[in-house]
């Protein structure tokens, strides 16, 4: 009389209600699937960081006493995809239930439904137990309006659940943004904190997945792998974070620099979105920090946006929007992306440098990922499908429910204005300003237009120019079109065709 219970590959929380008792009639199932492999093409790290975690966490489980059934890539009764290794355990254990966890990806939830509803025994999914929201909470909030914003729910949680409030339930400070003290370029000082993670040899699974057939891209660095492996390690990355870099974090959280891919960043993300840690305790370690005196208010708050607010409001938006927000286009932009995404090699410092830690790490931070990367594809009008799937495929810490929200709304303003209040897009300024990229670049970071102008500059326009219908009557673009309308004919006939030339050459750019 066998319950199955299923645990997905990023729900790796040792403390969720389900591992509270020891149950000889339950079998925890874990699964390494070539459909979760290959539904997009993987960096290789995330391959080996999410496969590796899994394996550590079936072994504690095993440890703790519990029933495990650990079905590996390589291992002959592995029949590829959910579905055939599902049936195929039910009829093994002769399973009189099922269940599983909420998963946080549409397409694997619809998968699981459907297979569900095809059995005749009792099959019934349990929460996972992580988010502060339930998964509709943020359309239930915003039901009737036209426009979301971030601040409005953000605002929301910080009431709901007490965090960075003082007396009467005002906000710490007597702000609830911060946002306008975080906006500090690192210039060589201070120094970021030392990388205290420890490192990994994964090249044995590295053979393995070679050996399946797996296909990935970017850097494996098998031999030195640095993502946590379980909840300890994670708890080790946290508290370093609140004591090292928290208390700056806030001061350079946007800036950019060749030789500091962290800077002050927390790394957390991949921990987090495997569910090692918990947001709740993330937030809470930051903020006990500030009431400590041991983190300004600013960074803390900043810090805490992104996690009770923005992380959570993404996935609110994911599960009121889809399927169709996958589809979001509406500035019709189609062309693929350069090659160079695949290999870094560009003339523009800036790009090179982004896409270039990205394959070899991984990871970029925010800010790399928006306003260099993002940035380029929004004015260069590349597909936001095509950049979606390369987000999702290249990022350590990128699941669809949080990716695919950021890339079309936050990055590509695919939905129109739904997620982002307007295009987040710049020419050469913000980049120089924010980083260390400009310097030695082969482009004139200052010229507009001719063969050696900052491509970031005539593309800035001309996105303005081109998209004029839908983005002039945008309040927050006034000063934008002010400025357009001011420049010569001339003026705007030499940047449209510097546009016009650098889209024709984007592969050699």
């Amino acid at each position: 009389m066998t319950e199955l219970r299923l645990i997905l590959g990023d729900q790796l929380n040792p403390r969720h209600s389900w591992f509270a008792e020891q149950r000889d009639d339950v079998v925890y199932l874990m699964l390494e699937l070539r459909q979760e492999t290959g539904y997009v093409l993987h960096h290789a790290q995330k391959l080996l960081a999410v496969l590796a975690a899994m394996r550590d966490f079936a072994g504690k489980l095993k440890a703790a006493g519990h029933r495990l059934r650990y079905v590996a890539i390589d291992h002959p009764s592995n029949r590829g995809s959910l579905e055939d290794n599902l049936d195929a355990l039910l009829r093994h254990y002769q399973a009189r239930a099922f269940c599983w966890q909420l998963p946080d990806e549409w397409r694997l939830d619809q998968q699981l439904r459907a297979w569900a509803a095809r059995q005749t025994i009792p099959c019934k999914a349990v929460d996972s137990e992580h988010f502060y929201t339930r998964r509709h909470e943020a359309g239930q909030l915003f039901a009737g309006k036209q426009q979301w914003r971030m601040e409005t729910f953000y605002r929301q949680m910080r009431k709901l659940h007490g965090v960075l409030l003082e007396n009467g339930g005002r906000p710490a400070g007597g702000k609830w943004n911060f946002d306008q003290d975080n906006r500090k370029p690192w210039r060589g000082d201070p120094p970021p904190p030392a990388d205290m993670r420890p490192s990994h040899d994964h090249r044995a699974l590295w053979q393995t997945l070679q050996a399946a057939g797996v296909d990935a891209f970017g850097q494996p660095c098998a031999d030195a792998l640095r993502w946590p492996l379980n909840r300890e390690e994670a708890l080790s990355q946290l508290a370093d974070f609140i004591q090292q870099a928290l208390p700056r974090f806030g001061d350079y959280q946007d800036a950019m620099h060749t030789t500091q891919p962290r800077l002050f960043h927390s790394l957390l993300s991949f921990a987090l979105n495997t569910k090692m840690l918990s947001p709740h305790e993330v937030v809470t370690a930051a903020e006990q920090a500030w009431r400590a005196g041991s983190a300004p208010l600013a960074a803390v708050e900043g810090f805490v946006r992104q996690i009770l607010g923005w992380r959570e409001y993404v996935r609110g938006v994911y599960w009121a929007r889809m399927p169709d927000y996958a589809q979001s286009n509406v500035l019709r932009h189609h062309r693929p992306l350069p090659g160079w995404f695949w290999h870094g090699r560009t003339g523009m410092r800036c790009l090179a440098h982004a896409i270039g830690q990205s394959l070899s790490d991984a990871y970029a931070h925010h800010i790399q990922r928006l306003m260099v990367i993002g940035n380029f594809s929004l004015l260069a009008g590349l597909s936001p499908q095509a950049l979606h799937e390369w987000y999702l495929g290249v990022y350590i810490d990128a699941f669809e429910w949080v990716e695919l929200p950021n890339t079309l709304g936050m990055s590509q303003f695919a939905d129109g204005g739904l997620l982002a209040s307007k295009p987040y897009v710049s020419g050469h300024a913000y980049l120089h300003r924010m980083s260390d990229y400009c310097g030695d670049c082969r482009y004139r970071r200052e010229a507009r237009h001719g063969a050696d102008a900052c491509p970031f500059n005539a593309l800035y326009w001309d996105f303005f120019r081109r998209q004029r219908d839908l983005l002039e009557g945008n309040p927050r673009l006034g000063l934008v079109y002010k400025q357009l309308a001011q420049m010569s004919e001339a003026e705007q006939s030499a940047l449209a065709d510097s546009a016009a030339n650098i889209l024709q050459r984007l592969e050699t750019l």
